[in-house]
């Protein structure tokens, strides 16, 4: 585990451990992707995105067991959260349950809550990390009959996800303006944290046909985009960083920036012919 921080290892070290303990002779991989893989963790900030394969299907019957490792870690590591899902090793490249059993649908760790269904992070973006970042804690190398998502589904999965997720996250942000700008500071600093950068890697990703950190798509951002939105784009790294508080516009002000950047880069994907990075 020398690839990974220190806080990341420690927590990993003692999930391993528990899991041996509560699920003994189960456990055949532990695999990380997402800011760990990418060498992007920050520290308060970043989750432990996981998938654990393990040599049976995980039901509702193991529930107590579960609960009872990612409660134990929570308790003793607050941060950095563990966010991930349990699958067989023939599940790699799903895009959702492979049975319709609902006692045989995945077993995924969000939010601090332990559910079965369809694991929401199952999609080309998280298959397309595994495969060329992911980072393997425990077990084989990944299936070499796993290949991964095309150029062409990466692109085509983020430009939808951007006129679906983020065209509506942006139609709810305007409509409840005069809400949102009343909200503690806190709080629209996280907005702007994450609609400007998770915007920006999107916006990466459809030019680049690659995946990137948060931090490294503000930098990106700041060499492709106009002057006029360096501001905010660096205030959304600073955020990201740990240093809010800098910017001393109003809230109302920010926030109305922020949802005339989103509405700006949605713009920009779609109408302004962005060249498709497959036909380069």
């Amino acid at each position: 585990m020398t690839n990974v921080p220190r806080i990341v290892q420690s927590v990993l070290e003692e999930y391993i451990r528990l899991f041996n303990t509560y699920l003994p002779e189960t456990l055949e991989g532990l695999y990380l992707h997402g800011s760990v893989a990418l060498g992007a963790f920050v520290n308060d900030s970043s989750d432990i995105d996981f998938i654990t394969v393990t040599n049976r299907r995980l039901t509702t019957e193991d529930s107590e067991a579960l609960n009872h490792i990612h409660l134990t870690l929570q308790q003793t590591f607050p941060k950095p959260e563990m966010d991930g899902v349990y699958i067989l090793k023939e599940d790699f490249g799903n895009r959702g349950p492979a049975c319709e059993d609902d006692t045989e649908l995945y077993a995924y760790y969000n939010n601090g809550e332990l559910n079965f269904g369809e694991y929401f992070n199952f999609n080309p973006v998280t298959w397309y990390l595994v495969k060329h970042n992911e980072l393997r804690i425990v077990g084989p190398e990944i299936p070499s009959t796993f290949s991964g998502p095309s150029p062409e589904e990466l692109y085509q999965y983020v430009l939808h996800n951007m006129n679906t997720y983020w065209a509506g996250r942006l139609r709810s942000f305007e409509e409840s303006l005069d809400e949102v700008k009343h909200y503690p500071t806190t709080m629209i600093d996280a907005e702007i944290e994450w609609s400007v950068l998770g915007i920006l890697r999107q916006y990466y990703t459809l030019k680049e046909a690659s995946i990137i950190s948060k931090q490294g798509a503000g930098q990106y951002g700041l060499q492709e985009l106009p002057k006029e939105w360096h501001s905010l784009i660096r205030e959304a790294m600073n955020i990201r960083s740990g240093l809010e508080g800098i910017n001393t516009d109003s809230n109302e002000i920010r926030v109305k920036q922020t949802i005339m950047f989103v509405k700006y880069v949605i713009v920009l994907c779609n109408e302004q012919n962005m060249e498709h990075p497959i036909q380069r």
